[in-house]
């Protein structure tokens, strides 16, 4: 039969199709042409079906809709009898997707960039979109210095009607920033200037830093640094005249000129106040820290108007406006400002909203919370309540945010988002010495039972030195108002004897049972009190050091004692895994109490300061000290209380407890102290790429134990120097050190290496 052609490719030939045929009664329809695509498919899209009446507006209608799918590159619409016939030609689907000679990118990452494009395996091809994705990645290898880079692609048809595409890249070699020069440079240096620039010249640690590689955001970020070098000191009409970036002709070199104006220097004449001041003149000149004559600072009149709109916060107007207006006086160099405050409508807290914890109950998030719902926005309460909840150290992060309710001026919500982090830990720890020897321990603890947020540790520990079994239960909110309460439940061997510790030859058991209380004074102040039961059995030998055998022939080797304990802490640190800034303090003393067979008092301290150096750099500085003895009928400290240094959590580089006196008949044998002194001082910083599981440091630690009568002289201290690593890895946290004793003296059992690590569950 013959056919009658009713519609091309080009829509609008239809017109002219129509006047082929008379409309007539659609008896089937048939689907000719495809390869991949079901019949079905075609005919859920066709605005006609049998029994339709088919007329040159259909058939237009019908063609459009086919080609809007993007399926196809040609439709046709014929005509057999009264049979209508759909001819179709398919567009190649993209059967696979390849990088050749890409190294600076991981496949899978510019695969899942290009399926958000639209370009990927199973979808229908279309040049524009392959076009586009070639110069997208062509682009991403400029951000990283590679103006080399060649990429070409090829397309290879495959059966039914598919293709694959390869890109075939030669990347070349990074270009380099060869130099960077300052024009206008008058009141500074311009090697001081570039110091503070991220992008350099090549240099001996670029290679890892890609510094020396030309990025236009981060030249961006450098001449704003260099703007507030320049505002800070004075120079108020500072500005940056234009910037040239030229690149050498093989595309390996890249040359930065920066030309530069930099104004007079001005100084402060006046700051006045204007707009509505709600709080009291007075309260707001405390926050101005500038003072007429001073030279200005950009830097500082950004903290005062802050200063102001966070006192302005913390009263409940949480979308206060701070802003200075400057008035020039060019002759003279002086510069008015005038602090316009406008508080805006005070804000209250319609809900606090969780989210995240799917272990913790919420119970145990919201009672950190120190902003209230329904009362007056706070921010440095809801600052406070994330450092709260932060150092439960349930989560690997804690943010807050607070958005306005919509539809209101005047409302707030407190959503709080933590990621939670495994609770359960099983740590592990070791030492390795140059002869060596081997000392491990464990636990294992769920800091976070059923999410309640009370606290159970199993204390096994079965190496040859010691035999230990302990638990303890810490409910954190045993009272509403926060006294918690803990349970402690213990039994100890120790048996260096058994060991290559040097540590005196004895042996003990001690088995007993405490319980305590803490109390919250402030938000980050606690005190507690603890009484204990202990009983402890002490088998010296012939080899003992003779103190440990004067002190069983005095007191027995059975002995019960009631030790109460009381301390005080207190905690301003901004995280739990890795602080920045603020301060740990934590005050102990030890008193066994009569009615026990032995007296005795331990005291020890310490203090934790976190200086934040830079937005990467922290400073760390730690002190501890602690002195004990006896009294009443007792003239000395039981030996087995006594303090030790040394190892990967006091002195690096030195044995653990190898430091303190030693036995005058066998040297090797280390007696510990009832005097003790630490110190350690160390550089933090973040590793790129793993800045809040992962930190590095150079420290450089100091400490020694002292016996009773031994004189406490600088020149006995024992210092060391090196590198850390603290990472909180999937496993749990680990701890490396690669230490240098700086005056170790012969005997001394000194570790290069030490690790401490354990495992999550």
């Amino acid at each position: 039969m013959k056919k009658k052609l009713c519609g091309v490719l080009v829509a609008g030939l239809v017109a002219s199709a129509a006047q082929a045929f008379e409309p007539f009664v659609i008896r089937d329809i048939r689907v000719e042409g495809i390869q991949r695509t079901e019949a079905g498919t075609v005919f859920s899209y066709l605005p006609v079906k049998v029994g339709d009446t088919l007329d040159n507006e259909q058939a237009s209608q019908a063609i459009k809709t086919l080609f809007a799918t993007g399926f196809f590159k040609d439709v046709r619409i014929e005509v057999e009898g009264d049979v209508l016939v759909v001819v179709l030609q398919e567009r190649p689907a993209i059967a696979r997707i390849d990088f050749i000679g890409m190294k600076e990118f991981e496949k899978d990452q510019i695969l899942a960039a290009m399926k958000e494009m639209g370009l990927a395996e199973t979808r229908i091809f279309d040049r524009a979109l392959l076009d586009r994705a070639e110069q997208e990645l062509k682009r991403q290898y400029l951000t990283r210095g590679k103006y080399a880079v060649q990429i070409t692609t090829t397309t290879t048809p495959m059966e039914r009607n598919r293709l694959g595409i390869d890109f075939n890249i030669v990347e070349g070699d990074a270009a380099k920033i060869r130099d960077i020069h300052l024009v206008g440079v008058k009141s500074f240096k311009e090697k001081d200037l570039l110091d503070i620039f991220e992008q350099t010249t090549p240099g001996w640690l670029t290679w890892y830093t890609k510094s020396d590689q030309y990025s236009r955001q981060k030249l961006s970020a450098d001449l704003e640094k260099l703007r507030s070098f320049y505002m800070n000191r004075g120079y108020l009409e500072f500005n940056v005249d234009s910037t040239q970036v030229s690149i050498s002709p093989d595309k390996q070199s890249i040359y930065i000129t920066i030309n530069i104006s930099e104004g007079e220097r001005y100084q402060i004449s006046s700051i006045k106040l204007a707009g509505e001041l709600v709080l009291a003149e007075a309260e707001i000149r405390q926050l101005i820290t500038l003072k007429p004559g001073q030279v200005f600072s950009r830097e500082q009149l950004n903290d005062v108007t802050k200063s102001i709109a966070d006192k302005l916060s913390e009263r409940g107007y949480a979308f206060a406006n701070v802003n200075a207006a400057p008035e020039l006086d060019k002759e003279n160099r002086q510069v008015a400002f005038t602090i316009f405050v406008d508080p805006g409508k005070r804000v209250y807290v319609r809900r606090i909203n969780v989210a995240g914890n799917s272990r913790t109950r919420d119970e145990v998030i919201r009672r950190e919370m120190r902003q209230m719902e329904s009362s007056w926005y706070n921010a440095e309460q809801v600052t406070i309540s994330r450092q709260r909840v932060d150092k439960l150290d349930y989560f690997t992060d804690v943010t807050v945010e607070t958005p306005p309710v919509p539809g209101t001026a005047d409302q707030v919500d407190v959503n709080m988002s933590v990621t939670e982090k495994p609770t359960g830990n099983v740590m592990v720890g070791a030492g390795f010495s140059k002869e060596e020897k081997v000392m491990l321990s464990g636990s294992i603890s769920q800091n976070n039972i059923f999410g309640s947020g009370k606290h159970l540790t199993l204390g096994v520990n079965t190496s040859k030195l010691n035999r230990a079994v302990s638990l303890s239960y810490t409910n954190p909110y045993y009272t509403l108002d926060g006294v918690s309460q803990g349970l402690d439940l213990y039994h100890r061997t120790f048996k260096p004897t058994s060991s290559s510790i040097d540590v005196g030859d004895y042996e003990s058991a001690s088995t007993g049972a405490g319980i305590r209380f803490g109390f919250p004074i402030s938000e980050r102040e606690s005190v507690g009190v603890g009484l204990s039961v202990d009983h402890t059995k002490i088998k010296v030998f012939n080899e003992s050091p003779g103190r440990y055998i004067e002190f069983v022939d005095k007191y027995g080797s059975s002995n019960v004692t009631l030790p109460l304990t009381a301390w005080w802490a207190s905690n301003s640190k901004d995280s739990a895994i890795f602080p920045t800034k603020g301060v740990y303090q934590r005050a102990t003393a030890e008193i066994a109490v009569p009615g026990g067979d032995l007296q005795y008092w331990k005291l020890s301290y310490q203090y934790q300061h976190y200086f934040p150096l830079s937005k990467r750099f922290t400073l760390m500085l730690n002190g501890e000290v602690g002195v004990g003895d006896g009294y009443g009928s007792n003239e000395d400290m039981p030996f087995y209380k006594n303090f030790y240094v040394g190892g990967i959590n006091s002195v690096r580089g030195y044995a653990s407890s190898s430091l303190g006196p030693v036995d005058s008949v066998y040297p090797d044998e280390r007696l510990g102290g009832n005097r003790k002194i630490v110190g350690n001082v160390e550089v933090l910083w973040g590793f790129p790429g793993y800045d809040k599981t992962m930190r590095m440091g150079v420290f450089y630690d100091i400490g020694q134990a002292f016996g009773p009568g031994d004189r406490i002289r600088t020149s006995d201290l024992r210092a060391s120097t090196g590198l850390s690593l603290s990472w909180f890895s999937p496993l749990g946290p680990l701890k490396f050190s690669i230490a240098t004793p700086l005056n170790d003296k012969p005997g001394d059992d000194t570790e290069t290496f030490q690790f401490q690590l354990g495992s999550t569950f």
